[in-house]
């Protein structure tokens, strides 16, 4: 008798990626690794050790997120660490037939403890199916700059995210209060989504650049004289500002990843008063 045939879903392997880091500030002054477990294609580089805040890189040895496919993130920063994690390359999101691919990053903060979060863009190919979470716990003294940018579809092929689905969620605390929640959809025919004018007017890049401090709100200004110098060099790119409750929150658009990035990477420069990663520059 023949046996029944395999449906796909039990065929696929499919990749589950961890990375678990914690960090704490030595004597000396300098910022540590004291504990990091790595499981499937998800790894943790850390460059020489430079003047600064420590930095580590996220590298998926996978090349990208396939349907079904999760991979966790968590960071744990103790007590007056300061920490910059970035990625080697832009993250890829590949076309699903129905699996959704989950991404979740998980941040504690200590008191005093400083953390900035610049992974490059996340590319969604046409057809891609992203759930994604991002949560944080931190003190009431801590720092959090984070900068996620996506893509809906590759440019360099000519591609239009058509098709798919997005579920961006953000949940962030501090003093263990939530001061931040932020839910993003987008589902079904999302460059029509993405075409209306309320939504992105047609925009295929788009970010967001959030900063929670003490001192958030003091640098408003300083954040919109940098959007403005930003675009004076790249007429499109549209970006905003603004500052509340301890925080500060940036958005751009942009019709493409290519602009958009520069402007970024300039904000961000003269935001954090530092160079990007290395990695950024490759």
């Amino acid at each position: 008798m023949q046996a029944p045939p395999v449906p796909d879903a039990l065929r696929r392997q499919r990749s589950i990626g961890h990375v678990a880091l914690s960090v704490a500030r030595m004597p000396g002054g300098a910022t540590r690794v004291t504990d990091l477990a790595e499981s499937g294609p998800l790894r943790l580089r850390l460059p020489r050790p430079e003047p600064g805040p420590m930095e580590a890189v996220l590298l998926n040895s996978a090349g990208g997120i396939a349907c079904g496919d999760r991979f966790t993130i968590e960071a744990q920063l103790a007590r007056h660490a300061d920490l910059v994690l970035t990625t080697t390359a832009a993250e890829k999101i590949y076309r699903s037939d129905g699996p959704v691919t989950r991404l979740d990053v998980a941040l504690t903060l200590e008191p005093g403890a400083a953390l900035a979060w610049l992974p490059q863009e996340t590319i969604l190919f046409d057809g891609a199916r992203l759930a994604r979470s991002f949560s944080a716990e931190m003190a009431a003294d801590a720092r959090l700059t984070l900068f996620e940018a996506l893509v809906f579809g590759r440019a360099a092929k000519g591609e239009v995210m058509r098709d798919g689905r997005l579920a961006d969620s953000w949940r962030l605390r501090r003093a263990g209060r939530l001061v931040y929640a932020d839910t993003f959809r987008l589902d079904g025919t999302i460059a029509d989504t993405l075409a209306r004018r309320a939504v992105a007017g047609g925009a295929r890049a788009m970010a967001t650049l959030l900063h929670l401090a003490p001192d958030a709100e003091s640098r408003l200004d300083q954040a919109r004289d940098l959007i403005e110098a930003a675009g004076r060099e790249s007429l499109a790119v549209e970006a905003g500002a603004s500052a509340w409750n301890g925080m500060l929150v940036m958005r751009l658009l942009g019709a493409e990843i290519g602009p958009l990035r520069l402007a970024a990477a300039r904000i961000l420069e003269g935001f954090r008063g530092r160079p990007l990663p290395r990695v950024w520059q490759t």
